[in-house]
């Protein structure tokens, strides 16, 4: 089980992705608990900002299709994987565990 930190993910979303990830842990930035992987909506927040403060963890960033500028920014600062949200909700078992190396 990994702890998955979730980062400007909004309350509807967070519980859907509980329920797609039902295998890990997910916490919000409150928690003490280090991370094995960050997701964020890149929407709501500043990629660079996420990218500083977890260097060492892989990455996932996900927006709306029509964000171009979004998904740009969040390659430019690191990401280690940017999908449009659809596709996240679709895949997310199997990105995570690709993003964990499992």
């Amino acid at each position: 089980m990994a702890t998955i930190l979730l980062v400007g993910v909004d309350l509807f979303f967070r519980g859907k992705l509980e329920g797609l990830l039902r295998d890990h842990r997910i916490v919000t930035s409150d928690s003490t608990a280090p991370p094995d992987l960050v997701v964020c909506d890149i929407a709501r927040i500043e990629p660079e900002d996420v990218a500083r403060a977890w260097p060492d963890v892989p990455i996932l960033g996900y927006t709306n299709h029509t964000d171009t500028a979004g998904l740009r920014a969040a390659h430019a600062a690191g990401f280690d994987q940017v999908i449009v949200k659809s596709a996240l909700v679709e895949r997310a078992p199997s990105l995570v565990a690709e993003l964990l190396g499992t």
